[in-house]
């Protein structure tokens, strides 16, 4: 369906030669994120300026259209696609590093700017930013605070809503508004800025953030450490993640993991029962006893070896096969749903049996892997589309799984978020109550309920 010409007419005042596009063919390439879900919008803008945005969010409401903030897709709940049509706002172009400010330890970026070329900006002034997702060469900023992303570091040095400091933003009514401060510490009022991270584009559009940094460390140290079985090394999680020195990457990976790494990585990635990859960081003559510790600590029943990376080049060889592990996957099964639960680090070991049985009852192999220091454990759904068994058990394995991760006191997600693929379950993540409470939050910022509708919050 075409754009009212009204609407047309005032968005071709703000938004001027190829920074508005109807064209379907362009149109289509902005209708799907990673989820494999898509719906085409009826026009795609380029929004360059904080004032584009207000202008935009303004036609928009008056005419009662969708709007979906877009950053480069790589997102796996289908949070991107706009499901309504309407209108996409791509933010590629507002990809701007507006300040690195060393002396107070903060970055001011736009929403399109890749967390890749921000850690390489910030690389030359001895900092980086925490949040370090497996897609950070194509992620944006925005995209990030959007679903409060993570990744291996975020054990240590938590994830997105744990750093940032400000945000600048525009709401459903076309209100811009600031949030947060450039400061680390603040007391003044409902905390908006945290609020913000992880909604997903629902509450209000981000046309800037003010980001927390974190000095480099002057030394690396990456262990491996491999086991017998799954049981083994999730219970090495849960006695690393209860002594003093806390890893900066603390991943997890199950046999049929380890198999695919191999297949990426080689000999350098060892055949086990399950492997960590557990990495700690400081100053150099800090890290001898550093690693001691932690070497006591992942010592136990199952271990077959515990060795530190002989070189950089096997700790880039390990970390290449962890990372390459989501697309492998689908050379298993073309059919794959990954889920990213959480649950406490204590409760790992019971989630990965509890895993396994599910498997067998279900006849669907499930291979696990991940952020196990923060218990934030990827687990992927494996099946043969031309299995009419597999098919047919999927959407109950998947719900026994998610019954599974409430029965220990887990969340639904980690930080992949919610987006269209986890509306469903929020009922059960959340009591009533809670969920009442968000949508009174989505009225309050979007009354009429045009940014990113009929994602996150179930109807």
């Amino acid at each position: 369906m075409a754009l009212a010409s009204p609407a047309l007419s005032l968005l071709q005042t703000i938004f001027h030669g190829n920074a508005l596009s109807t064209n379907a063919a362009e149109c289509a390439v902005y209708a799907y994120d990673n989820s494999r879900r898509e719906a085409i919008p009826e026009a795609v803008v380029f929004p360059s300026t904080h004032a584009q945005v207000v202008a935009l969010v303004g036609v928009c409401r008056d005419h009662g259209i969708a709007l979906t903030a877009r950053g480069r897709g790589t997102n796996t709940t289908g949070a991107s696609v706009p499901v309504n049509g309407g209108i996409v706002a791509s933010f590629e172009r507002m990809n701007r590093i507006l300040d690195i400010d060393p002396d107070n330890r903060l970055a001011v970026v736009e929403p399109g700017v890749l967390n890749a070329d921000l850690q390489t900006a910030l690389k030359a002034h001895g900092f980086f930013w925490a949040p370090d997702p497996t897609s950070a060469p194509f992620c944006s900023i925005a995209g990030n605070i959007a679903c409060n992303a993570g990744g291996p570091r975020a054990v240590k040095y938590g994830a997105t809503r744990d750093n940032v400091l400000a945000l600048r933003a525009v709401n459903g009514l076309g209100e811009e508004f600031r949030c947060g401060k450039p400061t680390t510490k603040g007391a003044t009022g409902y905390d908006l800025t945290r609020l913000l991270i992880g909604s997903e584009g629902t509450l209000a559009i981000i046309t800037e953030a003010t980001l927390k940094l974190i000095p480099l460390a002057s030394g690396k140290r990456t262990l491996r450490a491999t086991y017998v079985d799954i049981a083994a090394a999730a219970a090495a999680v849960s006695r690393i993640m209860a002594q003093p020195v806390t890893p900066c990457a603390l991943e997890y990976m199950d046999d049929e993991a380890l198999r695919l790494a191999r297949n990426h990585g080689g000999n350098a990635i060892p055949e086990a029962g399950s492997m960590l990859i557990i990495e700690v960081d400081g100053e150099p003559d800090a890290l001898d006893s550093a690693i001691a510790a932690i070497r006591r600590a992942a010592d136990g029943d199952g271990v077959i070896d515990l060795r530190v990376a002989s070189d950089v080049d096997e700790v880039a060889t390990l970390w290449a096969a962890r990372k390459a592990l989501s697309p492998a996957l689908r050379t298993l099964a073309p059919n794959k749903i990954n889920e990213d639960v959480v649950v406490p680090v204590s409760r790992v070991p019971q989630l990965i049996a509890g895993l396994k049985s599910i498997s067998a009852r279900h006849a669907i192999q499930i291979v696990t892997f991940g952020h196990a220091g923060n218990g934030n454990i990827h687990v992927n759904l494996l099946y043969q589309p031309e299995d009419p068994v597999q098919v047919a058990n999927a959407p109950d394995c998947l719900s026994e799984v998610f019954d599974l991760v409430f029965a220990l006191d887990g969340t639904l997600s980690g930080e992949h978020g919610i987006g269209m693929a986890k509306r469903e379950f929020m009922p059960r993540a959340l009591d009533a109550v809670s969920l009442e409470l968000m949508r009174r939050i989505k009225r309050q910022f979007d009354p009429d309920g045009i940014l990113n509708p009929g994602k996150l919050l179930p109807d």
